[in-house]
């Protein structure tokens, strides 16, 4: 995911395709397993989606991290007022505003059953405890600032302690310290080998028939261990999670040569405004078709529910863009940090 520093989309001139369709295959994903997981626990049954959210989870957030760090050589080396400003401040503003407004909308019920005082609790406790499905751009800021604060240590030192914490089994309970433990060394890799990514994505397109059999036999093995139970044993994760990656980067380069999935590219290009706004059309079609029965298969109601989520909180943006709601998904101009005044120039004596 790209940010612009004001807005929660992007808009640069110099965009690359395949990146955006991995952005959207991530987005996808990660909607997919929100609806599918959220539908199930509702229906206490399954359906066929569940297998499509399984197959996915080995590599699903380890891409999505993988993509953030990309650009990050073209930002680090600026000054930390720039730096911060970009890197920090949207997304510390984005999540408070989201973060506020999905506890006003579950606090009818957090009251219901706890009293409001616990309304409150739960409101400050999410400043130091990411939440619900707000967690992604809870920890990306703080990736951001490690790495910066790691420039000037060797690049191979910080990524195997990247990975000793992801084989290590970290398990405090806290989000903040299990998803940084187990994620930052796949944003730390997306930052450090960028140019062998890009590489790789470049060398699939140019020989698409040559990848297509280590696509499928990666998609078997993946299968495979997902199926056995061995997908989340120390270094099979991570090496699931780093293969994923570079199949999510390959799939997405051959993609990108044909218009067939242009919408697929168009929710990468706007995968924040997507990640911000899904949960209230999914819990929306969710709670909808549960209660009505409508659609009486689970793996149908999770497909539609994702739909909804992705399409719905698209439809929200549009809604809100042109309006004095778009605050919700652009940074005012007044939530950045102050510019470093300029020296003023003295007389000579």
């Amino acid at each position: 995911m790209t940010w612009n520093g004001s807005t929660a989309t992007s808009r640069t001139a110099d965009r690359v395709d395949w990146v955006d369709y991995a952005k959207g295959l991530c987005i996808v994903l990660v909607v997919m397993m929100h609806s599918t997981l959220g539908v199930e626990q509702a229906a206490g049954r399954e359906g066929f989606m569940h297998a499509l959210v399984a197959f996915a989870k080995p590599f699903r957030m380890p891409d999505f991290f993988l993509i953030a760090g990309l650009f990050l050589a073209r930002v680090i080396d600026r000054d930390w007022r720039s730096y911060l400003d970009r890197k920090l401040v949207p997304f510390a503003y984005f999540y408070v505003l989201w973060m506020t407004i999905q506890v006003a909308l579950k606090a009818p019920l957090i009251a219901q059953e706890q009293g409001w005082s616990a309304v409150a609790v739960v409101y400050l406790v999410s400043f130091v405890e990411p939440f619900g499905t707000l967690w992604f751009i809870y920890l990306l800021p703080i990736y951001f600032v490690v790495t910066k604060l790691a420039r000037g240590l060797p690049p191979a030192l910080v990524w195997l302690a990247a990975a000793a914490l992801e084989l290590a089994p970290i398990a405090t309970g806290s989000t903040l310290i299990d998803e940084f433990a187990g994620r930052f060394v796949y944003f730390y890799t997306g930052y450090l080998l960028a140019p062998r990514v890009f590489a790789l994505a470049e060398l699939v397109q140019s020989k698409p028939w040559d990848a297509l059999p280590l696509l499928v036999a990666w998609g078997f093995a993946n299968a495979y261990l997902v199926i056995s139970g061995h997908a989340e044993q120390p270094v099979i994760s991570l090496a699931l999670g780093l293969s994923g990656a570079a199949a999510v980067v390959s799939v997405s380069a051959l993609m990108a040569k044909s218009e067939a999935f242009a919408m697929l590219r168009y929710c990468g290009r706007h995968s924040i405004v997507i990640y911000l706004a899904f949960f209230l059309p999914m819990a929306a079609a969710r709670t909808i078709l549960i209660r009505t029965d409508v659609v009486p298969d689970v793996g149908a109601i999770s497909l539609i529910v994702t739909v909804a989520g992705i399409f719905g909180a698209l439809a929200l943006w549009w809604l809100a863009r042109a309006t004095r709601l778009a605050f919700l998904f652009a940074r005012p101009a007044q939530v950045r940090l102050p510019a470093r005044p300029r020296a003023l120039l003295q007389p000579a004596e």
